[in-house]
């Protein structure tokens, strides 16, 4: 009998989970806690994989300008991506307008302003006083700035450290990805735990059910299809252009990472499984993967950064505040920053909405509005944001001249 493939086998665990949750919702119990075992086994490899894979990568590339124009490119791509996902969004809720006639519900927010507050010290804080604390406490950022710099000072000691400290790094990379490959045969298990206590619960709130038919209906479409533009229309073609390969075999190949970023809604605790399915199944190197895709999943998040604006743009609809073309430059930018800098702090999400309705004067309360849909479209725009990560370590992989495993597009 032939071996279902594991992206299949998620995706019949995705629909087993649904049905399960919605029908058998008093015993979630029982299976829930597969789910919560495999994302604790996927934060528990996070950390030693995105140090182990930085510096391995780093010094792989070798020299400083080498670094620098990866470093470049990388940055160019995730920048360029973040605003083309926002302008995304903004076209499709000025289209849709999605908030007029919304029910304002301002119910608070606990933590919001205390969590707002921390944004203005991320980047200060990028920088770690103690290591062994941001590690222990999974400071991505810090994490990510310490491994570059570790990783390019190896490069300049004499040659028989650099050599003992380089294989020292890639065997830990190479055994972190070992240990990833053995995680990865649970995910089918995984994803039914997580994806069923979710459905469980929304199932057991028939107010969130309700207000998801009704006034945020609109909301939730306009959402969905600027994340489908972006993800179906806007990366692909930047693959098909750009890098000259077909972006829908490199989408098959990235059916498992894709599936459990769904599941999880968590780029971070995706990162192994992205890793490995973009170096062994696309065919991009270590040398591009162990660099663009760590960094990817803490500062690149096209998705959230569309869903944010989306979200601010409609609660201010709802206030009826007509926002002109310089304010919602400001949604444009102030979004595009905040989900660079987001990452490293609790509760993410709400930190970035917090700073964009502070930029245009409306209050934080707002955020109450879009609570009950939120998990719903979290787990869209994870998918998303872990898909620009592999297009970009692609298209980065080819502007450095690597053949991939992907079927060529004709030059004519």
């Amino acid at each position: 009998m032939k071996k279902i493939e594991l992206h299949w086998q998620i995706l019949i665990s995705l629909i087993l989970a649904i049905l399960y949750g919605y029908f058998l919702s008093d015993y979630i119990s029982y299976v829930a806690w597969t789910g919560d075992i495999f994302l604790r086994a996927l934060k528990m490899i996070i950390v030693p994989l995105i140090l182990s894979s930085i510096i391995s990568g780093i010094t792989n590339i070798g020299g400083s300008e080498n670094l620098g124009r990866l470093g470049g490119k990388t940055l160019l791509y995730y920048a360029f991506t973040s605003v083309l996902a926002i302008t995304t969004g903004l076209f499709f809720t000025n289209l849709f307008r999605p908030g007029i006639g919304a029910p304002i519900d301002s119910k608070p927010v606990e933590g919001l302003e205390a969590a707002a507050g921390s944004f203005g010290d991320t980047l200060m804080n990028m920088i770690p006083t103690n290591i062994f604390e941001a590690l222990s406490t999974g400071q991505m950022l810090s994490i990510i700035f310490f491994a570059i710099v570790f990783g390019y000072f190896i490069t300049q000691v004499e040659e028989k450290y650099s050599t003992l400290m380089t294989d020292f790094f890639n065997a830990t990379f190479e055994i972190m990805m070992k240990i990833t490959s053995f995680i990865i045969k649970f995910t089918p298990i995984g994803v039914f735990g997580l994806v069923a206590a979710t459905v469980a619960e929304q199932a057991d709130d028939q107010a969130a059910l309700a207000a998801m038919a009704g006034s945020l209906g609109w909301y939730m479409i306009t959402v969905i299809l600027a994340l489908s533009v972006h993800f179906f229309i806007s990366l692909p073609l930047l693959v098909f252009l750009i890098a000259r390969e077909n972006p829908f075999a490199h989408l098959r190949n990235m059916a498992t990472p894709l599936l459990t970023a769904f599941s999880t809604s968590s780029s971070s605790a995706t990162l192994p499984l992205t890793l490995e399915a973009v170096e062994h199944k696309t065919g991009v190197s270590n040398k591009i993967t162990s660099f663009t895709l760590p960094l990817g999943a803490t500062v690149n998040m096209d998705g959230t950064a569309l869903y944010e604006c989306v979200a601010a743009l409609f609660i201010a609809q709802a206030y009826n505040l007509n926002l002109d073309l310089q304010t919602q430059l400001i949604v444009v930018a102030t979004a595009l920053l905040a989900s660079i800098g987001a990452a490293g702090i609790p509760m993410a999400g709400l930190v970035m909405i917090s700073v964009i309705l502070t930029a245009i004067g409306l209050p934080l309360e707002a955020v109450g509005m879009i609570l009950a849909v939120d998990r719903v479209l979290d787990m869209m725009r994870t998918a998303t944001n872990v898909w620009s990560d592999t297009c970009g370590a692609v298209i980065i992989a080819k502007s450095e001249g690597e053949t991939l495993n992907l079927k060529k597009v004709s030059h004519s």
